[in-house]
C-alpha cells in the first residue's frame, strides 16, 4: 500500500484519539517516575487498548535504579564543594600546602567529571549498584503479517516521565540551563586543568606563570564550587513532569500506528509491525538497553530484517527532524534507515525535515544502535530546549495536534516504504 492511498480521516481520528488518551492517562495515572506503579498502571491501560487490534501483547520486566542516572549531580556537587572549602580552610590555616590542596581538589574534580562522562554522556550503568533497584516493564504489541515474516518494523516510545529540571522550569525567560550548566561543567574542566598545571609547576620550573598558577589558581576553585551549588539544585526528585509531550506523544505514536492499520484494514503480507512501549528512558535508557540485550539475536541474527523507529516528542513542528546522530553526537544511527524515514517524509508531503543531531542527551534509539540493532529517531522538539522540557509545564494543555498528525503521516509512510523496499542493503 502507498501512503497516498491511506484514508486521511483515519489519521485525523487517531490524532483526536491520541489527545484524548494522553489527557486521560495524565489525569488518571499522573506523572510516571521510571519503574513506579503509575508507569505500570498506564502501560496496563495501553495494553488493554492494544489487545483489541494486536495479534499479541506482552510485558517483559527487568531491574533498574531510577535515581542513579541523575542523582550523581548531588553527590558530585557536594563532594567538590566540600573539597574546595575544606582544603581552602586547611591551606589558609597552614595545616596543608597549596600543593596538597591542588592534588585533593584536582582528584575530586576528576572523579566528578569521570562520573559525568560515564553516566550522562555515555549512559553507562556506572553508579547504579549504589542505588535502590526497582522493577521496570517494557510492553510490546505485535501485528503479524498475512504470510511469512520477512521484515519487522518497530515503532517505539517511552512512557516514563522525567524528574523536574529546575534550571528549565525557573528559566523560562532566561537561559538558566545554558548559563548554569556552562558554569558547572566549564568551571570543573578549567579547575581540573589549573590543578594539573599547579601540580606540574611544583616539580618543574615554569617561571612566573608557574608561580602565579601555584599561588592564585586556587581562588578559581571557589568559583567552581559556587557553580556546584546550582548543580546541587539542578534536579528536583520530588517533582515529576506529567510527560504529555515527552513522551506520551511518542508512546501513542507507536500505539496509533497499529491502530490506524487495523482501522484501515491493512494487512501487510510479509512485514510484522510492532509497538514498543519502554520504561526507563528517563533513567538512562535502561528499558531499551535491557530489551536490546535480550532480543539481539532475534533482531539481528534471525534472518528477519528488523528496524526500530524511536519517536520522542511530537510537539514543535518546525523542529520535526530525523535524528540520525544521537547521545550528544557520539552515536550514528543507520544511514539506510534514516534515509528511508526521510524519503518517507517527503513522500508524505513533508519535505522540510533535516538530518539532525541529539546534541544534548539521548533517545532510546541510541541504545539500540549501540547494541548493533538498526534504529533511528524521529522527534519534534525545540533543542534550546523547549520550556516544557522535563518540568511540570509538559501537560496535556501543551499538546500540538498538527505536529502529532505530521508525525503520524511520516510514520505510516515509513511503514509502507519499509514493507515495500526494506533497507535496500
Amino acid at each position: 500500500m502507498k501512503f497516498s492511498q491511506f484514508p486521511q480521516s483515519i489519521i485525523d481520528e487517531n490524532v483526536d484519539y491520541t489527545v484524548k488518551e494522553i489527557t486521560n492517562v495524565i489525569k488518571k495515572y499522573g506523572p510516571r517516575e521510571s519503574g513506579n506503579e503509575n508507569c505500570l498502571a498506564a502501560q496496563k491501560h495501553i495494553k488493554k487498548e492494544m489487545d483489541t487490534f494486536c495479534d499479541e501483547t506482552r510485558f517483559e520486566s527487568y531491574k533498574m535504579a531510577p535515581k542513579a542516572f541523575l542523582h550523581w549531580t548531588k553527590i558530585v556537587s557536594i563532594a567538590i564543594i566540600l573539597a574546595v572549602v575544606a582544603c581552602g580552610v586547611l591551606v589558609f590555616t597552614d595545616v596543608i600546602s597549596f600543593f596538597a590542596a591542588q592534588c585533593i581538589v584536582g582528584g575530586v574534580i576528576f572523579i566528578g567529571l569521570f562520573i559525568t562522562v560515564m553516566e550522562f554522556l555515555m549512559y553507562k550503568r556506572f553508579v547504579d549498584p549504589l542505588y535502590k533497584q526497582v522493577e521496570g516493564h517494557n510492553l510490546l504489541g505485535v501485528r503479524k503479517p498475512s504470510g511469512e515474516v520477512k521484515r519487522r518494523i518497530i515503532i517505539s516510545g517511552h512512557i516514563d516521565s522525567a524528574y523536574e529540571w529546575r534550571h528549565i522550569y525557573y528559566g523560562k525567560k532566561l537561559p538558566l540551563m545554558g548559563i548554569f550548566m556552562g558554569w558547572t561543567i566549564g568551571g570543573a574542566i578549567i579547575s581540573f586543568i589549573l590543578a594539573v598545571i599547579a601540580i606540574v609547576a611544583n616539580f618543574a620550573d615554569m617561571g612566573a606563570f608557574g608561580e602565579f598558577i601555584m599561588n592564585y589558581s586556587y581562588y578559581f576553585h571557589f568559583v567552581t564550587a559556587l557553580g556546584m551549588v546550582t548543580l546541587f539544585f539542578f534536579v528536583d526528585f520530588k517533582t515529576i513532569s506529567p510527560g504529555a509531550n515527552d513522551n506520551l506523544t511518542g508512546t501513542y505514536a507507536a500505539v496509533a500506528a497499529l491502530r490506524m492499520l487495523d482501522m484501515a484494514g491493512v494487512d501487510l503480507e510479509n512485514t510484522e509491525v510492532c509497538a514498543m512501549i519502554t520504561d526507563g528512558e528517563e533513567a538512562g535508557l535502561r528499558g531499551c538497553k535491557q530489551w536490546a540485550k535480550d532480543h539481539y539475536d532475534e533482531y539481528v541474527n534471525s534472518g528477519v530484517e528488523t528496524a526500530i523507529l524511536c519517536v520522542d516528542t511530537l510537539t514543535d513542528l518546525e523542529y520535526l527532524n530525523v535524528y540520525s546522530r544521537d547521545m550528544t553526537g557520539t552515536v550514528k544511527h543507520s544511514p539506510e534507515f534514516s534515509q528511508l524515514v526521510m524519503d518517507s517524509a517527503i513522500e508524505a508531503g513533508h519535505d522540510n525535515l533535516k538530518f539532525a543531531n541529539v546534541f544534548f542527551g539521548s533517545s532510546d534509539a541510541a541504545a539500540f544502535t549501540q547494541a548493533g540493532i538498526t534504529s533511528t529517531c524521529l522527534a519534534a522538539m525545540d533543542p534550546a530546549p523547549a520550556d516544557y522540557y522535563h518540568n511540570r509545564r509538559d501537560s496535556y494543555d501543551r499538546l500540538v495536534p498538527k505536529a502529532i498528525k505530521t508525525g503520524y503521516e511520516v510514520i505510516l509512510s515509513t511503514i509502507f516504504n519499509f514493507d515495500e523496499k526494506g533497507l535496500g542493503k
